[in-house]
């Protein structure tokens, strides 16, 4: 009797040890799904409602938490605030056309009326593109005198496509609807056709993106050495698909960016996610390199001081992480934990708000306000994560979000020692915005080498939009002189020194 009771008693255990764990997937199931659901309907800011944290922060008691930061001067009331100067609408230097409507009367006696002045109505209106045909003709000239010398004729300017008709026009067209637009080239094909009756392939204008590409690939590479000769970059990566050369299919592939803030933009292609793409990548960099937790940069910045120790390389990488990344975490674990997370996302708001007042100013002062006051702010936070680390799953979303935190401290802490570096990468996470909204209409980059046609042309665009250019000037103008330049002398074609040209010669 007794050994039958055991072995129930030892059931018991076994299915209570079953059911705790069960429940315990079950409630980490349905966080996923409530964090599922939350970035398919909910709000995508994780800024907190000022009065939203002062709620979850409430403790037993009723009181509220106290605040690091002074309390907000009362808001002036509506009518009391300047009205603000809007932007024109339409710009000054915009062509006008002017229409003159007079009286019928006026018109049958004209000599009968004298005007006393007039009322103008305003309205924007669009001409649609209007595509012609360019006839460059040269004509052939004989010698009257020597009638034995060979014919005269003008030279031909230097052409992107030799023997083709494709213009800079034309090829700068179809480029920025590809890759600012967002419009696909079999789209482009269809436009074409169906309204204004031009039967234009989707290779040919392929090949004619190609063909723009190997053109602005000098100047590229321009761009990728002056960001090798800077100290600091922000890096990231984002997935695109291309098609597979033999069976069909798709994989994977990545553009991996470059940013130097305040400076230019590169993006590079590459099929792999792998830390050995970085070494193709920063070439001889030696800096800083602030980025996400994915491990490929942790095994690279490794590999990077060993080779230094070793004394076989003297370029040695420092790795800063993005206080962005560590904060969307314990925004994700709002719900689970809302009162932890949210004091540890309030303390985290008040060194974003240092760095708002920090915008613009000298690496020497953002140091020192960074030391006062964001200095007083970490230590006090790392030992709270600490402390808290023990009491959630390691599964769980806090559990996730601290040692997250946790495992990138030093990292974490880098832009506190350095005045030139950025408490987050969103700088460079910014410039991912127009490959994600372009990979939603053309879906992959199609054969392997197009993905460093994008990047290539991605990269010139995007230090175009960086410095305010309109990309439309900047690329007709480049596709037109481009031919005639060579290699030594398209570093002057940098949107940088582009811009730098150009404003001159407004002065001048």
């Amino acid at each position: 009797m007794q050994k039958t009771l055991d072995k129930l008693l030892e059931q018991n255990l076994k299915q209570a040890e079953q059911i705790s764990e069960l429940l315990e997937q079950n409630s980490q199931l349905l966080q996923k799904v409530q964090f599922l659901l939350k970035r398919l309907f909910g709000s995508k800011s994780e800024k907190l409602n000022r009065n939203q944290l002062e709620l979850l922060l409430e403790n037993l008691d009723g009181q509220k938490p106290e605040d690091d930061d002074p309390p907000p001067s009362p808001s002036p009331s509506p009518r009391s605030r300047k009205r603000r100067e809007h932007k024109p609408r339409m710009p000054e230097n915009l062509p006008t056309e002017d229409i003159v409507i007079d009286p019928e009367a006026v018109k049958q006696d004209p000599s009968g009326y004298q005007c006393i002045g007039q009322e103008i109505t305003e309205e924007l209106d669009v001409v649609p593109t209007r595509y012609f045909r360019r006839r460059i003709i040269r004509r052939k000239f004989k010698s009257k005198i020597n009638r034995e010398r060979a014919p005269l004729i003008a030279p031909l300017a230097p052409r992107l496509i030799e023997g083709g008709y494709a213009s800079a026009g034309i090829l700068t067209d179809i480029v920025l609807k590809k890759y600012v637009d967002h419009l696909p080239l079999y789209r482009q094909e269809q436009i074409l056709k169906s309204r204004h009756g031009i039967e234009l392939s989707r290779k040919t204008m392929c090949d004619w993106v190609r063909v723009v590409a190997d053109w602005l690939k000098p100047i590229y590479n321009h761009i990728r050495e002056e960001l090798r000769a800077s100290a600091y970059l922000q890096v990231d990566e984002t997935p695109v698909r291309y098609c597979l050369e033999k069976g069909g299919g798709s994989s994977q592939g990545y553009l991996w960016l470059f940013l130097h803030p305040g400076g230019e933009v590169l993006y590079e292609w590459y099929t792999s996610r792998a830390a050995t793409c970085l070494d193709a990548m920063l070439g001889d960099f030696s800096g800083t390199v602030q980025c996400d937790g994915y491990g490929a940069y942790t095994s690279y910045a490794r590999k990077r001081k060993a080779l230094v120790k070793a004394e076989q390389s003297d370029k040695p990488i420092e790795l800063s992480a993005c206080w962005a990344h560590a904060r969307r975490k314990f925004n994700d674990a709002l719900e689970e934990c809302p009162g932890q997370a949210g004091w540890i996302m309030n303390q985290i708001g008040v060194m974003y708000r240092t760095e708002r007042e920090l915008r613009g100013k000298g690496p020497d002062l953002r140091q020192a306000v960074r030391s006062a006051q964001t200095g007083m702010i970490l230590p006090r936070l790392e030992k709270v994560l600490k402390l808290k680390l023990t009491k959630h799953l390691p599964k769980s979303a806090m559990g996730k979000a601290i040692s997250y935190a946790l495992s990138l401290w030093p990292q974490l802490l880098r832009f506190l020692d350095d005045g030139h570096l950025e408490i987050d990468n969103n700088l460079v996470e910014n410039a991912v915005r127009p490959i994600a909204l372009g990979k939603k209409n053309w879906m992959f980059v199609g054969h392997p080498d197009a993905g460093e046609r994008s990047a290539i042309i991605y990269t010139l665009l995007e230090c175009c939009k960086r410095r305010g250019i309109n990309p439309q000037e900047y690329l007709h103008d480049v596709l037109t002189r481009i031919p005639a330049m060579t290699n030594q002398q398209t570093h002057l074609l940098t949107p940088a020194k582009w811009l730098a040209e150009h404003t001159q010669r407004k002065i001048a």
